[in-house]
């Protein structure tokens, strides 16, 4: 599974972007998608995932600004970024997991987004 992400970049504070993120390659079997985030000096965090059947789970930190979608047609999943804070600054990265006897996760290579204050 390849993961293409793209949407990142700068932006000032209250602002919106909306990441994507493609998968191609050994799709089937694609269970979830989401979205990671890691700042400076921090460990990479959850900020939201949803699965095939469109359950979504969302961190709290951006719960009511940050909307995750998927498009199960075109295999991308969409991060709607809305009232952007600084803290939001980070590299963001797409995740897609298979689950079958084990657990497969599929990294994508990170796309940059910075808020400025």
């Amino acid at each position: 599974v390849q993961l293409q992400a793209s949407g990142g970049g700068l932006v000032q504070a209250g602002g919106s972007l909306r990441l994507s993120c493609a998968a191609s390659g050994s799709i089937f079997g694609i269970n979830a998608m989401g979205w990671y985030r890691q700042a400076p000096g921090r460990q990479r965090e959850l900020v939201a995932t949803i699965t095939s059947g469109g359950t979504t789970i969302t961190a709290d930190s951006v719960k009511g600004r940050f909307i995750i979608s998927r498009d199960n047609a075109k295999n991308t999943v969409y991060l709607q970024m809305n009232s952007l804070k600084p803290d939001d600054t980070a590299v963001y990265y797409c995740k897609a997991v298979k689950i079958g006897l084990v657990e497969y996760d599929y990294w994508g290579q990170g796309t940059l987004v910075t808020v400025s204050s």
